[in-house]
């Protein structure tokens, strides 16, 4: 059956995965830890990601905690079942892989963030 792939609305003949595991960097905060596995975010990730390929990396921006800290969360795919693409039945796990020294960074509402002219 064909699905429509997130990235450009059109049909695609690929099947949806089963299941997908992705990882986290072990010192990720437990507050970066409860907004990824919240079902919201795996739904989020079950609407933007398309093909599935295990290996591939990406920062995932996850939210602003409270005084304007953001973080960028460098996700990874660990395993893939079924199809290559991801779908909105896709089961998402995660799993907690070595730590990679990321840090939250005060950036909203800092010297370091973006600035307006």
């Amino acid at each position: 059956m064909a699905t429509e792939d997130p990235a450009t609305d059109e049909p695609s003949d690929a099947e949806a995965a089963t299941r997908v595991v992705v990882s986290y960097p072990e010192d990720l905060s437990d507050w970066g830890r409860f907004q990824v596995e919240k079902p919201s975010f795996r739904a989020f990730l079950r609407k933007t990601r398309g093909e599935l390929r295990e290996g591939d990396q990406w920062e995932e921006f996850v939210g602003v905690g409270c005084c304007g800290n953001t973080l960028d969360v460098p996700l990874r795919i660990e395993a893939v079942e079924g199809g290559d693409r991801m779908g909105p039945d896709t089961d998402v796990e995660y799993e907690v892989r070595e730590a990679c020294g990321i840090e939250g960074g005060w950036q909203v509402q800092s010297a370091g963030g973006p600035n307006e002219v």
